[in-house]
């Protein structure tokens, strides 16, 4: 129960005590406390939630009534919240969250990148409590100017997310991220031509060759391609997914586990994918290394490693060296292209994970139906499957008025009032 107290003055003054002269009416002698005339005079005494013993000073009696009031309230429903937690800086509670929060280390990364450098500028030193859902908005339009819609979106999750927290917190009520508009995503699939990706193979230096092919021929995501150790299986042409190589922002390579458990995959391979890997491994077989392999989180340990694709060193590939290596391959195959005074060119924005657009474009112009494309790729859902790709699935002709005819075209006119003259079609349950 909320109750308000005065402090100034004693609520049980021993007998004979000196009133107070400045507060005292001619109906209620005050006898003043050893606080008077110090701080503000009322106070509103509770226990939270959790029982603790909360005080909160007010100038006057009437905003100290109103505050028992709407605590007793809150805490009768269950939604007090802690004005004092409230106060605390929006980087006080995101620091709590991203030390605590279990992560990936590479989104770990991303987390710190994005709260230091997007968000702790506009609302580090701001108090959490304090901030608005117009300004969640402001903020998100100013990023909208200087970033592309997917990034401004991976920009915001993070916001939400601490905003989300500290609502289960108990430190604010509401998300003011909620209702906060985004902007409308833009499709950033650079999906190159064939002609361009067989460019591309045929530019790649001989270490990386069969790597870019079987990109084009698999789908797998660059750190899977990059951890492939011995999921090749020749006979039945097919390729086991299990690991991937994790190059964090510091520290050491390791082997590590997949994005989602829907990564787990095999994924059929072309029998010239399979050749040219084959004839990799013998050209550049497997030296064996020791590596930190972390693909169950409750054994980490180092082990001999032996990938199917090492830079020119036998060593692992680095994000730093691929990206020299990409960069010298496009422009090479670009080279090419003109040469050959074709109109097609290796796109500029084009990365290894435009070759697993690749894939999924050639599945889907083969009418692979959503399910296929997202086990193909490892994605957690369909949906996600779908709303990257939906463009490119074909639309066909509008077939919908002819199922409706044939349906309801053989009902006779004029008859609908009778029953008896209603004809069902076969197979229509009545």
């Amino acid at each position: 129960m909320a109750e308000v107290y005065d402090r100034w003055h004693l609520s049980r003054p021993r007998k004979g005590a000196e009133p107070c002269t400045e507060h005292s009416s001619k109906t209620r002698t005050l006898v003043p406390s050893a606080e008077h005339g110090q701080g503000k005079r009322w106070q509103v005494r509770y226990r939270d939630a959790d029982g603790e013993q909360r005080k909160e000073n007010f100038e006057k009696k009437s905003a100290a009534d109103a505050r028992a009031a709407e605590i007793e309230t809150d805490l009768n429903r269950g939604q007090y919240i802690d004005r004092a937690a409230g106060r605390e800086t929006f980087r006080m509670r995101a620091e709590d969250w991203r030390t605590s929060a279990i992560h990936r280390e590479r989104t770990e990364g991303r987390v710190e990148r994005t709260l230091r450098l997007h968000l702790y500028p506009t609302f580090g030193n701001r108090g959490i409590a304090s901030i608005k859902r117009s300004e969640a908005q402001t903020w998100v339009k100013s990023q909208a100017a200087r970033y592309e819609p997917t990034t401004v979106a991976s920009h915001f999750e993070v916001l939400s997310t601490v905003m989300r927290m500290a609502v289960l917190d108990g430190v604010i009520r509401v998300n003011p991220c909620e209702g906060v508009k985004l902007p409308e995503k833009r499709s950033s699939l650079v999906i190159p031509h064939p002609l361009a990706v067989q460019a591309l193979i045929e530019a790649a230096p001989a270490r990386y060759r069969a790597l870019v092919r079987l990109a084009a021929s698999s789908g797998l995501r660059q750190g899977e391609l990059l951890g492939l150790e011995s999921g090749l299986d020749f006979l039945r042409r097919k390729v086991e997914v299990n690991q991937q190589l994790v190059t964090p922002d510091k520290g050491a390579q390791y082997i590590g586990p997949l994005k989602t458990p829907e990564s787990y995959r095999e994924v059929p391979l072309a029998p010239s994918a399979v050749t040219a890997v084959s004839l990799h491994m013998a050209q550049f077989p497997p030296v064996d290394f020791v590596m930190e392999d972390r693909t169950d989180p409750l054994d980490v340990k180092a082990r001999s490693v032996r990938l199917v694709f090492t830079d020119d060193n036998g060593r692992p590939i680095r994000r730093s060296t691929w990206s020299r290596v990409w960069a010298r391959m496009r422009e090479d195959a670009n080279a090419a292209l003109k040469n050959a005074e074709s109109d097609v060119r290796v796109p500029a924005k084009l990365t290894l994970h435009g070759l697993r657009d690749f894939y999924a474009s050639c599945l889907i112009a083969k009418n692979a139906n959503v399910k296929v494309v997202q086990v193909r790729l490892g994605h957690s859902k369909p949906s996600i499957t779908l709303d990257k790709y939906t463009g490119l699935w074909p639309t066909g002709e509008d077939t919908t008025a002819d199922a409706i005819e044939s349906v309801l075209g053989e009902a006779p006119q004029g008859q609908l009032s009778d029953s008896s003259a209603l004809v069902v079609p076969s197979g229509v349950a009545t």
